[in-house]
């Protein structure tokens, strides 16, 4: 989202710079190095009286600290992203291969045993329609129309799996 009186790109003016995002990245990356320090140096002790190792151990608290900005800036631009509704709806309309798992988990359950090869088949690799998904549910030959019936019901805006379910735990778990 737009912030105002925050500076975009000197030479895109439409950009919205991803600002928080590249903060946590520097911060990430200050982190690691400090981390990978103390890999190198503490296991590796040269005389019994090297006092180095108490330096180092004094600045385990920056590179923790850095840690805990790039997370907390992680967040501030997770919390500023906004999906676009119309084109993520365009995008999850031309993809019906999403229904595969549903689908296959409707033939198992009504003891097709070629379930997984069929979708498989279908669709690995492949980019499918409604019009191709549905002319593949109306071949099946060994199905019942009920389960056709539940197959032609799944489309990619129905078939949430268990996703709702897990967004809505997520979320109560940071409300507290």
């Amino acid at each position: 989202s737009v912030v105002k009186g925050e500076v975009g790109s000197s030479t895109m003016p439409q950009k919205v710079n991803p600002i928080d995002f590249e903060n946590a990245e520097g911060n990430l990356g200050l982190a690691n190095a400090l981390f990978e320090q103390y890999i190198r140096k503490l296991p590796v002790s040269r005389l019994q009286r090297d006092l180095s190792d108490s330096t180092v151990r004094r600045s385990f608290g920056e590179a923790l600290g850095h840690t805990l900005i790039a997370w907390q800036s992680v967040v501030k631009g997770l919390n500023r992203v906004e999906g676009h509704a119309p084109s993520l709806k365009a995008t999850l309309e031309s993809h019906w291969e999403i229904v595969a798992e549903g689908a296959q988990t409707i033939l198992r359950s009504a003891n097709i045993p070629s379930a997984y090869q069929q979708l498989k088949s279908l669709t690995r690799g492949k980019k499918i329609t409604a019009k191709s998904y549905r002319k593949w549910v109306n071949e099946l030959d060994e199905v019942e129309e009920s389960i056709k019936y539940r197959l032609l019901a799944l489309s990619p805006q129905t078939y949430l799996g268990l996703a709702e379910e897990i967004a809505e735990r997520v979320l109560k778990s940071e409300e507290k």
